[in-house]
C-alpha cells in the first residue's frame, strides 16, 4: 500500500509562504526544520502534508501540477484567503458553471478552490 504523505512545493520566501500556507490551510509547523525546508502538516493528523522547500524555481503557467481545496463555502474561504495573500487568477477557459475558483499564493503557486456544496 502507497499513499501520498506530503505534496512539496518550491519556494522564494520560506517564512511567508509558511505563514500563508498553515494559516489557509490550518496545519502547523513541524519542529526541527531547517532554514530552506521545512514540513507542515495537519492539525488533527488527517490528510498530506505539504512541504516547503526553498529552492528558486519559475513559476510555470499553465502550472503542470496543482492543489484542489475542497469547501461547502467557497465564497467565505476565497474571500479569507484572499484576505490572507492569495490574489484571484482569471482563466478565458473557465466554464460559466464551473465549481472551483483559480487563486495564486504570494508567490503566484496556483491552486483550487472547488465548491463541494
Amino acid at each position: 500500500m502507497i499513499r501520498v504523505g506530503s505534496i512539496v512545493v518550491r519556494v522564494d520566501d520560506l517564512q511567508r509562504q509558511a505563514e500563508f500556507w498553515t494559516a489557509a490551510l490550518d496545519y502547523e509547523r513541524r519542529e526541527g526544520d531547517s532554514d530552506d525546508f521545512l514540513l507542515l502538516r495537519p492539525k488533527d493528523g488527517v490528510g498530506p502534508n505539504l512541504s516547503l522547500d526553498r529552492v528558486h524555481s519559475k513559476v510555470q503557467v499553465p502550472p503542470r501540477i496543482h492543489l484542489d481545496l475542497y469547501t461547502e463555502d467557497q465564497p467565505g474561504e476565497v474571500k479569507r484567503l484572499i484576505a490572507l495573500g492569495a490574489t484571484e487568477v482569471h482563466w478565458d477557459k473557465r466554464p460559466p458553471d464551473a465549481d472551483y475558483i483559480i487563486l495564486a499564493d504570494p508567490e503566484g503557486n496556483r491552486f483550487c478552490v472547488v465548491d463541494i456544496s
